[in-house]
């Protein structure tokens, strides 16, 4: 099965470096798919889930405030201000990455509507 590397990276460090399937991310235009052998693309993200699409079948999301992504050669790079990854093995840990995911996305402030469907995305990952 044909994979894309992806890396999503914030100022203090990457929040995820490995292969996946596909992804799945908030652009400016609105969210978009990211395939194996997708055209090389450099854009912004505006706040949003980035859905990643793994190899094993599970889907891991993180939520981004704002950035950049660049896609070349089967490599997807995310640069993001700031980014809380939706996972955990316990409910309370999922909780804690909701609230945090929650104060990222409102220090945004921009934009009410975004931060009310930012939220309902976060709000649908915890019920899957």
């Amino acid at each position: 099965m044909e994979t894309l590397q992806l890396e999503v990276l914030t100022p203090s460090g990457p929040i995820y470096n490995g292969p996946a399937k596909s992804v799945t991310l908030p652009g400016e235009e609105g969210e978009f798919g990211v395939l194996p052998q997708h055209v090389a693309l450099t854009t912004l993200l505006q706040a949003g889930v980035v859905d990643i699409h793994k190899e094993d079948g599970k889907t891991e999301s993180i939520v981004v405030n704002w950035g950049v992504v660049q896609i070349t050669n089967n490599k997807v790079v995310v640069l993001v201000d700031g980014a809380v990854a939706i996972h955990g093995a316990s409910e309370g840990d999922i909780a804690k990455a909701l609230d945090e995911a929650k104060a990222l996305i409102s220090s945004v402030g921009d934009s009410n509507a975004m931060i009310a469907s930012v939220s309902a995305r976060i709000d649908n990952i915890t019920h899957h």
